[in-house]
Parts: C-alpha cells; sequence; structure tokens
C-alpha cells in the first residue's frame, strides 16, 4: 500500500516536470541555452525548481493593468478650467 503512494507520489512530479518543461520549451523570450539549463534545473532539483520556475514566469507573463489617464486636465469640481 505505502508503494502504491511513493509511485503516484513520482507520477505526479514526473507529470510536473513535464509541463514545466513543455512550458519553458514553448517561450519566446528564452535563449535555446538558457531554456536548455532551465530543463535541466527542472530535472535535477524536481519539485521546487518546477514550481518556482513555473511561478516566477506566470507572475512576468501577467498584464499590468495601467489607466488610461492619470490626473492632469480639468475636471469640474475644481473651477480651473476657466468656468466662472
Amino acid at each position: 500500500m505505502e508503494l502504491n503512494y511513493l509511485y503516484i507520489g513520482f507520477g505526479v512530479i514526473a507529470l510536473l516536470n513535464v509541463i514545466v518543461s513543455v512550458f519553458l520549451v514553448k517561450r519566446d523570450d528564452l535563449e535555446v541555452f538558457q531554456k536548455a539549463a532551465q530543463i535541466l534545473l527542472v530535472w535535477l532539483i524536481p519539485l521546487f525548481a518546477a514550481i518556482g520556475l513555473w511561478l516566477f514566469y506566470r507572475t512576468q507573463d501577467r498584464r499590468v493593468n495601467v489607466p488610461k489617464s492619470f490626473g492632469g486636465g480639468a475636471g469640474d469640481s475644481t473651477n480651473i478650467g476657466g468656468g466662472f
């Protein structure tokens, strides 16, 4: 019974490594050497490197919501627009 849990654990880690390896291969912003080195890290330090690299690149890919306008310009409540 304990051996089954061990196999399941190794299977989950191997699946995670494969998913992160494919994720790294598909990235366009990395050079070939960088991809190879990071995939090697994923397989040498299975759980921590896979989760760490995946989280790092997911935060790099997030869109930053930039407001369309910030301040500046006349507002209705400031009485600076020239409308007395």
